[in-house]
């Protein structure tokens, strides 16, 4: 009963909403932050804290196996940047990273992690932490646990979003046009959103496979990278198909940015373009007005 009467309630939203859209129909370039280093693995999400102005990346990639030697912990890294795109600093608080965003509820950074949902069978280190952040926004080692393992985030390397109005996340699933609605109190979705691919003319493979960003602007609250056609998609929070952003034509997007690269913060939408500078360079976008 309980998913039903959501699923009721977001779609009434849906609808009522649509009308408030505003896209612009060619995106405007925000912002460039040029990776400072290699990352330590895949380069995953952006996120923004507001009153630092400093932008953190985060690298994911799955911990080694356990041994006298050396403890089964991620050596992915967070890296910090200033407003501007420039580098501050990395940390290694050993985490296999799939989303970071800045958290106004607790004024934390926190990162969701590979396998939170256990889909793959249980590991150490995952689920939810907070990253700790130096006076000065520096990233650092430390970190605290904020929730373990929860099922109901679904595809084991789906990259969540943040919705911290109503502390719900945004989960897209693998191959399929599902994103799983998640309150993490409850060990069940909440309910799922079916984004409408036939309205957007596109088909699964043609977009990000595991991230759709969630935007706070009510009737374009879902925005999915399209990298085969070079846009981003926007659709309301019932799945109902609004409008694109065209991205420019020259940008080079390969098939990682399906799985990885990829990121929503300070009102943009940031996409990893590997080709650009010595280790990569984000480009951050605005899509909507």
């Amino acid at each position: 009963m309980r998913i039903a009467t959501t699923l009721l309630s977001l779609l009434l939203l849906g609808t009522f909403s649509v009308a408030q859209a505003e896209i612009l129909p060619e995106a405007q370039l925000g912002l460039k932050i040029p990776l400072a280093k290699n990352p330590s693995s895949r380069p995953m999400t952006v996120a923004y804290i507001p009153f630092f102005k400093k932008y953190y990346i985060a690298d994911g990639g799955l911990a080694p196996m356990a041994s006298e030697f050396e403890a089964a912990i991620s050596k992915s890294e967070i890296h910090a940047y200033d407003e501007n795109g420039k580098y501050i600093n990395s940390a290694k608080p050993g985490y296999d990273n799939r989303s970071i965003y800045f958290n106004p509820n607790t004024d934390k950074l926190e990162t969701v992690t590979y396998n939170i949902s256990s889909d793959v069978g249980f590991s150490p280190n995952t689920g939810i932490y907070a990253i700790d952040v130096s006076e000065n926004g520096e990233v650092k080692n430390t970190s605290s646990e904020v929730i373990l393992f929860n099922p109901a985030f679904g595809h084991s390397g789906t990259m969540p979003t943040y919705d911290a109005a109503n502390n719900r996340y945004f989960a897209k699933q693998g191959r399929s046009n599902l994103v799983f609605i998640v309150d993490p109190k409850l060990r069940e979705k909440i309910g799922e959103i079916s984004l409408d691919f036939e309205k957007a003319k596109v088909l699964h493979d043609d977009v990000s496979d595991l991230f759709a960003a969630y935007t706070g602007v009510k009737g374009e609250e879902l925005v999915l990278l399209d990298v085969d056609h070079k846009a981003a998609i926007i659709f309301d929070i019932a799945g109902h198909y609004v409008g694109k952003s065209e991205l420019p034509k020259d940008l080079k997007l390969r098939a990682k940015n399906h799985f990885n690269g990829l990121g929503y913060a300070n009102d943009m939408l940031f996409v990893y373009h590997d080709s650009e500078g010595e280790f990569g360079t984000y480009y951050g976008f605005k899509v909507l007005k």
